[in-house]
C-alpha cells in the first residue's frame, strides 16, 4: 500500500505542517473539520501545497521525521519549490539507499 508525505500550509498563520498518510485527501479533510483541540485546528484552513508518494508507511514516516528533525522552514520552502518527485527528495535528505 502506498503511503505519502504531504505538507500544509495555513496562510492566516503563516505555518507549514508536514505528515504522513496513506489518504492524503482525508487527512486534509481531518485537519480542516475534526473538533479535537490540536495544532492543526489552531491554524484552519490548510491547504495542499504538495506530497510524495512512497511504497510504504515505513518509509514515509522516516521521510516526515527526517524534515521535521530539520525544524527549517527554508528546507521546506525549498522541498515545495525544488523538489519533484519522492526520488529527489530522498536525495535530498540523504536518504536514498540506491545512491551508496
Amino acid at each position: 500500500m502506498a503511503y505519502y508525505l504531504y505538507i500544509l500550509y495555513s496562510e492566516s498563520s503563516d505555518k507549514y505542517y508536514i505528515g504522513q498518510t496513506n489518504d492524503v485527501e482525508g487527512r486534509l479533510l481531518a485537519h480542516n473539520s475534526s473538533d479535537r483541540k490540536t495544532y492543526t485546528s489552531k491554524h484552519r484552513p490548510w491547504v495542499l501545497l504538495k506530497s510524495f508518494t512512497f511504497p510504504d508507511r515505513c518509509t514515509a514516516m522516516l521521510v516526515e521525521k527526517t524534515v521535521k528533525k530539520k525544524k527549517s522552514r527554508r528546507i521546506i520552502q525549498e522541498i515545495i519549490a525544488d523538489i519533484h518527485t519522492s526520488e529527489e527528495l530522498l536525495d535530498f535528505l540523504g536518504l536514498n539507499s540506491s545512491a551508496g
